[in-house]
């Protein structure tokens, strides 16, 4: 375990003048990882020398290693069911954990049976920095793969993905009544209503985003429905207050349908997010149902 220290607010009379924006810096995020010295009076950085030697005793890494190191730190808390009715899940990472996990199983599912139609499912990285680099979903992997699939297959890759249908597993904001400023209730997702069908997300409207087409959000309608799958439709908040975006955009402009379906979050980016179990749940089914189509 890690940790990042904070100003006692008996000295923080400057700090709490400062906003929310400027009152922690990602520079000022510095990490507390040992504070025992090196037994050695010549040696002149003595606890950065003893954390250096428990590394690579421990896992053979040496200092030019955090040239090319990708590190992060996470919160440690386990999930934990939040509640007296256990009804909710407490977790960091539900945004996209909690899609990834029940579109994941949905696969396996349609995989034990003999498909009719191919079912591909992709877990993209870096989608909150814009799914930039070769593991995005901006990156030509993705678009390379179905290309190889629609040609060892004899087929059109313009046509297959012109006939290829998307689901965009990712999460919504919940509403949240002490916030209720931010948020329409009317256009909202709640906790335990079901999946959140999110014809378009975007900033103050639908900047940013892929807008899925009447026809499409229609008949995902008629999938959920038929397979009775508990869902609500749902935007991501005011349209002025902000917004945010998905993956979708990046899928739909090869010219498949795709529209985001994914689970309502209760402090979504916060170190512990919340879930209702009955609406990941209902997530795997709507993706159980997408694919037996």
């Amino acid at each position: 375990m890690f940790y990042i220290t904070d100003l006692l607010p008996h000295l923080g009379k400057d700090q709490m003048a400062k906003t929310m924006a400027t009152a922690f810096t990602g520079e000022g995020l510095n990490i507390l990882i040992g504070s025992r010295p090196f037994d050695d009076e010549k040696i002149a950085e003595k606890i950065k020398l003893n954390i250096l030697n428990v590394l690579n005793e421990t896992y053979g890494i040496d200092e030019a290693d955090f040239l090319s190191a990708e590190l992060s730190l996470v919160p440690t808390e386990k999930a934990r069911d939040l509640g007296f009715d256990r009804s909710l899940i407490c977790a960091y990472g539900h945004d996209d954990r909690v899609c990834a996990y029940p579109i994941a199983m949905a696969t396996f599912e349609a995989a034990k049976k003999i498909p009719q139609k191919t079912v591909v499912t992709i877990l993209a990285d870096k989608e909150e920095i814009g799914s930039e680099g070769n593991t995005g979903m901006q990156s030509y992997a993705f678009e390379n793969m179905l290309y190889e699939l629609a040609e060892n297959a004899g087929e059109n890759p313009r046509k297959m993905m012109a006939n290829s249908k998307c689901l965009s597993a990712d999460v919504n904001a919940c509403y949240d009544p002490n916030y209720a400023e931010v948020y329409e209730a009317k256009n909202s997702a709640f906790v335990n209503k079901g999946v959140a069908l999110t014809k378009f997300t975007g900033s103050r409207g639908k900047s940013g985003t892929s807008d899925a087409s009447a026809e499409y959000v229609a008949e995902i309608r008629r999938i959920f429905d038929a397979s009775g799958v508990l869902w609500q439709s749902a935007e991501l908040g005011k349209v002025d207050q902000g917004g945010g975006g998905t993956v979708a955009m990046y899928i739909a402009k090869l010219n498949v349908d795709t529209v985001d379906v994914g689970v309502p979050v209760l402090s979504m980016h916060a170190p512990y997010e919340v879930v209702s179990k009955s609406d990941v749940y209902m997530a795997y089914k709507a993706f159980v149902a997408f694919f037996n189509r």
